[in-house]
């Protein structure tokens, strides 16, 4: 017997898959901060060394965040300081818990690039009062993401070039080597945490050289051998 809901339920976000007409749906979207050493200094922060016994720090953005490729996205309320975060994102098709690191990437499907954008004002003045900052990262467009290229035709990419450009000046300019926690590691960790299924998105972390967004820009990021992402920001 079919379920009877009071409204008709949301669609399920999704993403392109790259020289596919099928279509990602998202089920989660987790995310790790400062898994790159020089972002970490950037944010002030002393970088964990990887082995050192402290676990990843994870947060997340709700599914309906993700904004295809190409989107303008309205200047988010309550922030006068919108951060652009390029990133690698890894796309599950399988999951599980308690995942170890050497079995790890069969569950990948592809990967994207993506931006985790951050209203950092919001994000600063809570991290101050010892409050959490769900909202300087959860909040709606949060999540742009390039069309996914599955692993079966790309591999999965330990090197090359992650960069983002604001309006064709460069800002970001880092590589996939210097991940601190590489993505075996990330879904290993995180599925200690939570059970992973198919659909679920990881952002990886970005390198340094995050700044702000004015409304008008464009945002163009790019990781070699994956993809690339656009977004413009509203006047």
């Amino acid at each position: 017997m079919s379920a009877e809901f009071i409204f008709p339920p949301p669609l399920c976000p999704s993403v392109a898959i790259a020289q596919d007409a099928r279509r990602f749906p998202v089920r989660r979207i987790f995310c790790i901060a400062l898994n790159y050493a020089a972002h970490a200094r950037e944010m002030g922060k002393e970088p964990a060394t990887n082995g050192d016994g402290e676990p990843p720090v994870f947060f997340s953005k709700p599914a309906d965040a993700v904004v295809e490729s190409g989107a303008t996205i309205p200047y988010p309320t309550l922030t006068h300081d919108l951060h652009h975060e390029i990133e690698l994102v890894a796309a599950l098709g399988r999951g599980g818990a308690d995942i170890p690191a050497a079995a790890a990437l069969d569950c990948v499907f592809g990967y994207a690039a993506g931006i985790d954008l951050t209203r950092r004002d919001l994000q600063a003045a809570a991290r101050n009062a010892g409050r959490p900052w769900d909202m300087s990262k959860g909040f709606d467009h949060s999540a742009p993401i390039g069309a996914i290229s599955p692993a079966a035709v790309i591999g999965h990419p330990t090197r090359g070039r992650i960069s983002l450009s604001v309006n064709g000046g460069l800002r970001q300019d880092g590589d996939l080597s210097d991940l601190i926690w590489s993505v075996p590691e990330i879904i290993a960790a995180l599925s200690r945490n939570v059970a992973l299924a198919p659909g679920d998105l990881i952002f990886t972390g970005t390198p340094s050289g995050v700044g702000p967004i004015l409304p008008g820009e464009q945002v163009d990021g790019a990781i070699e051998g994956v993809g690339s992402v656009t977004v413009s920001i509203g006047k």
